[in-house]
C-alpha cells in the first residue's frame, strides 16, 4: 500500500478532509487536514485535531512500513488552497485567488467572489472580479457626449472550467476590530495612575 493511501484512508477514518500532502527528498511527511463541511466540531482545525491525526498516523505509517524522518500535521491555513472540484462546491460564495494555466486578457492572476455557473455542475464556474480586478467600463461615444457602457458586467466577471486553473486559493477574511463589539470599559472620571486630581 502506497503511504500516499495510507495517509489518506487515516485521515478520512478520523473524520477530517485530507486537503494535500508533501514529502521532501530529506524524509519530511506534511500533511494538511481540514474540517468536513457542517462538522459539529466547529469550523477550524485546532492543535489538538493535529495531535490526534499525528498519534494516528505514526502509529498506521509504522505498521505499513511506510518510512520517513519527521511528520509534521498542520491545518490549510487561511489561504486554504482549493485542489478538487469538492473544494470549489464547498466554498462557493467566498473571496479566491486564481491563477490560470494560459493567461486572459493578457494576465493570468484574477480575484474575486466565487460562483458556480449551473447547479450541479461542478466543472462551470464564474469568478465575480474584485474592483481592482476589473477592467473599468469602456465608455461610447453619443451623438457629440461619452455615455458609460451599459455592459459592464462582461469586464466584471471570468468565466473558468477547472482544468483551466492552475492554482486557486481562499482570500483570508482577517478582522483586526473583533473586539468591536464588547463594551468599552467605563473610564474614571479624575483618576489619573491611581491618583486624584
Amino acid at each position: 500500500m502506497s503511504w500516499q493511501t495510507v495517509v489518506e484512508g487515516t485521515v478520512t477514518a478520523l473524520g477530517y478532509e485530507l486537503v494535500s500532502t508533501e514529502r521532501t527528498p530529506g524524509g519530511l511527511l506534511r500533511v494538511f487536514i481540514d474540517r468536513v463541511a457542517g462538522d459539529p466540531r466547529g469550523e477550524f482545525i485546532v492543535v489538538e485535531d493535529c495531535e490526534a491525526v499525528t498519534r494516528q498516523l505514526q502509529h498506521v505509517l509504522e505498521v505499513e512500513d511506510c518510512s520517513y524522518q519527521r511528520l509534521e500535521v498542520s491545518s490549510p491555513g487561511l489561504d486554504r488552497p482549493l485542489t478538487k472540484a469538492a473544494d470549489f462546491v464547498r466554498f462557493a460564495g467566498q473571496g479566491v485567488a486564481l491563477t490560470l494555466k494560459l493567461p486572459f486578457k493578457g494576465r493570468k492572476k484574477y480575484s474575486g467572489t466565487l460562483v458556480a455557473l449551473t447547479q450541479g455542475d461542478a466543472s462551470g464556474w464564474r469568478l465575480l472580479l474584485d474592483d481592482a480586478d476589473a477592467e473599468p467600463p469602456k465608455k461610447k461615444a453619443g451623438k457629440g457626449k461619452a455615455v458609460a457602457a451599459a455592459e459592464p458586467e462582461i469586464d466584471r466577471a471570468l468565466d473558468f472550467q477547472l482544468d483551466e486553473v492552475r492554482e486557486a486559493r481562499l482570500v483570508p477574511v482577517l478582522d483586526f476590530k473583533g473586539r468591536r463589539f464588547l463594551p468599552a470599559a467605563p473610564a474614571a472620571a479624575g483618576v489619573d495612575g491611581g491618583r486624584e486630581r
